[in-house]
């Protein structure tokens, strides 16, 4: 005897599980857009933003109830995409500390940033279209 639902996606989410998918993406933006309206880098805002924070928490607790779906993807697509913002930020602190590569660091961490927009507009319109994000 297999267990199916291992190897197949099972029924689809619940709508207020759909719901909270939206919200999520919509705190990222909200913090990525924070960025891009303020003097901060758009990275910088969507790493260190409350609505962001709160979001990956939201992925972190709510991640379990996804298992089996689509959404499953959603949320290992905004987990990665906050961790390696982060990632990259202190790649950008390194270029920092050398005084010559504050130039690069300023670079990197615009395209970060719009890295960063890529990816959330890029799952919220999969997400909207009811499909998983790629592997």
């Amino acid at each position: 005897m297999t267990d199916d639902s291992l190897t197949t996606p099972s029924s689809p989410p619940p709508q207020g599980l759909i719901n909270l998918t939206h919200v999520v993406y919509g705190l990222h933006a909200f913090s990525a857009i924070t960025g891009l309206v303020s003097a901060a880098f758009i990275v910088t805002a969507f790493l260190t933003g409350w609505p962001s924070i709160l979001a990956v928490i939201i992925n972190y607790v709510k991640r379990h109830e996804t298992r089996g779906t689509y959404l499953e993807s959603h949320f290992r697509w905004q987990i990665r995409t906050f961790w390696f913002a982060l990632l990259w930020v202190l790649v950008c602190w390194l270029f920092v500390i050398t005084l010559i590569g504050i130039p690069v660091a300023i670079v990197l961490a615009l395209a970060v940033g719009l890295w960063v927009l890529y990816r959330i507009a890029r799952g919220w319109i999969t997400l909207s279209s009811q499909e998983s994000m790629p592997v």
